[in-house]
């Protein structure tokens, strides 16, 4: 092979067959994307061993892309429930799923998820240390978290969440600071709990070019995670956030310079005016490199409906520079989420990675819009269901309050303004009274 990784790839002038699918997909010239994967404001997570994968890019001049969250828990461990969970996934155009199991032995559903699924597939190792090694926090070692990271990474996974970022200096800024929910993050109070126990430095960060040549063996993108990500809006933009944000910009020109490919992780919960700002932040802090965010949730009061206050805060995030969007369902803060949840939590954030993707005026963005738009035009019911984000549920709303005439529904019936106005412009007489 002449290369090991993307990056390397890119930075060498090769291109990939990877990159070839992306710029199709992507519709964007080869050489531009050559040139973001070389300086890292583009990333294509691609494990060497993720033999059925599509590959995507996210980044700077790409479609936002969108992460689903499954996996089993100790009070729900149906590994059959979260293949369907997968499958729903691909079925709507989710780019990515993140294989978040924490309970038992997660290792052969990895392997099977990887093995079927063409979206990229992302994990914590974190979440699997103490299940995987059979053992306490207390009692896992530095080098014991390390194996975990190889295990997942021999596996396929394409990229891995590692909280390097949380260390001596930022828990000081934490502790000093203090918070009203503290730490929210499950990996970061992990990291939190383990170093306050130990009296240890993070080994992720202690042994941080140790975890970048396992990644790099295989080419797993880094995705560095915000162990102390907001996770209330009183929290937001605090000194903790961002003393680990700056921590995460030098991260990645380490990894950079080792041909390891990275995303960073972003908040959380945040007021929406806050929200431009934080992604300003985050792309001059971490020199461009590409932004994954959980929501931002904008409110804390609406549990049962995070996926709104979620998509509301992703659109505004991403319309201002943010790349990759972290899908939030109606059961966040409440349970793990059932398949309907899922479907929700995966329209939400599907629309406001499209909606931005609009505003961010990037090319062709708007063209299945415009379809659409044709579409209501001629009242034309097949091809708006065709053009949908969900088409059954849109045929089944139309179809659950069938209309006496098809040019119309149920709401405006004869009344529609669509209708009007193409009788008018047509030359035809509208005459309500006549056609009772």
């Amino acid at each position: 092979m002449q290369y090991k990784t993307q990056m390397d790839a890119a930075k060498k002038g090769i291109l990939t067959p990877q990159m070839e699918i992306v710029s199709r997909k992507e519709n964007m010239p080869a050489d531009k994307l050559m040139e973001g994967v070389a300086n890292g404001t583009i990333a294509i997570p691609a494990n060497i061993n993720h033999t059925s994968l599509s590959p995507e890019a996210v980044g700077g001049g790409t479609r936002t892309k969108i992460n689903v969250n499954l996996g089993i828990s100790g009070d729900c461990n149906n590994y059959e429930m979260e293949m369907k969970k997968a499958d729903l996934a691909v079925k709507f155009g989710a780019e990515a799923i993140m294989d978040l199991s924490n309970y038992g032995k997660t290792n052969i559903f990895r392997r099977e998820l990887i093995k079927k699924s063409p979206a990229m597939i992302g994990t914590v190792p974190m979440y699997d240390a103490v299940g995987y090694l059979d053992k306490d926090l207390l009692d896992i070692t530095a080098e014991e978290f390390l194996d975990v990271v190889r295990a997942h990474a021999e596996e396929g996974v394409d990229f891995m969440t590692i909280h390097a970022g949380i260390n001596r200096r930022t828990v000081e800024a934490f502790m000093r600071e203090g918070r009203s929910m503290n730490i929210v993050s499950r990996g970061g109070s992990l990291l939190f709990a383990w170093m306050m126990m130990t009296g240890r430095e993070n080994p992720f960060y202690e042994y941080y070019d140790k975890v970048l040549d396992i990644l790099r063996e295989y080419d797993v993108t880094i995705s560095l995670g915000d162990a102390l990500r907001p996770g209330c809006i009183a929290d937001s933009t605090d000194a903790g956030q961002i003393c680990e944000l700056i921590e995460l910009g030098n991260l990645a020109v380490r990894a950079w310079d080792r041909d390891v490919q990275v995303m960073i992780e972003g908040p959380g919960h945040m007021a929406m005016n806050e929200i431009a700002a934080n992604m300003t932040l985050e792309k001059r802090l971490c020199h461009g490199a590409p932004f994954y965010v959980l929501g931002p949730i904008v409110t804390d009061i609406a549990p049962g409906y995070d996926h709104i206050t979620s998509a509301i805060g992703g659109a505004i995030a991403a319309a201002n520079g943010a790349d990759f969007l972290c899908y939030v369902t109606p059961a966040e803060h409440l349970r793990l989420p059932d398949l309907d949840d899922v479907k929700e939590g995966i329209i939400a954030s599907k629309i406001a990675a499209h909606a931005a993707d609009i505003a961010k005026g990037l090319p062709g963005a708007s063209d299945i819009d415009n379809r659409m738009a044709k579409a209501r035009h001629a009242v034309d019911w097949e091809e708006m269901f065709r053009l949908s984000l969900d088409p059954d549920k849109a045929r089944a709303y139309f179809e659950s309050t069938p209309p006496k005439d098809r040019h119309t529904c149920s709401m405006c019936g004869k009344m529609c303004a669509v209708r009007t106005t193409n009788m008018i412009l047509e030359g035809k007489k509208v005459e309500f009274c006549s056609e009772k």
